[in-house]
């Protein structure tokens, strides 16, 4: 999936993001707005998750 294809869905996703990761705030999603890298260090600072942990969370959510 490209970051095109990412960003074009990324409004859906966010709102699944927020019932499943509640600790993500409105700011971090926006900050995030479909960067798997920032996605990565978010997960990492708000719930320890390893970065191929939160890179596997991300790819759920986008298929």
């Amino acid at each position: 999936m490209n970051n095109d294809m990412i960003k074009g869905q990324w409004k859906q996703v966010s709102g699944t993001l927020k019932e499943n990761w509640g600790k993500l705030t409105d700011d971090d999603l926006q900050e995030i707005d479909g960067s798997l890298e920032k996605f990565q260090g978010k997960m990492q600072e708000k719930y320890g998750m390893a970065k191929d942990e939160a890179q596997q969370e991300f790819e759920k959510l986008m298929s």
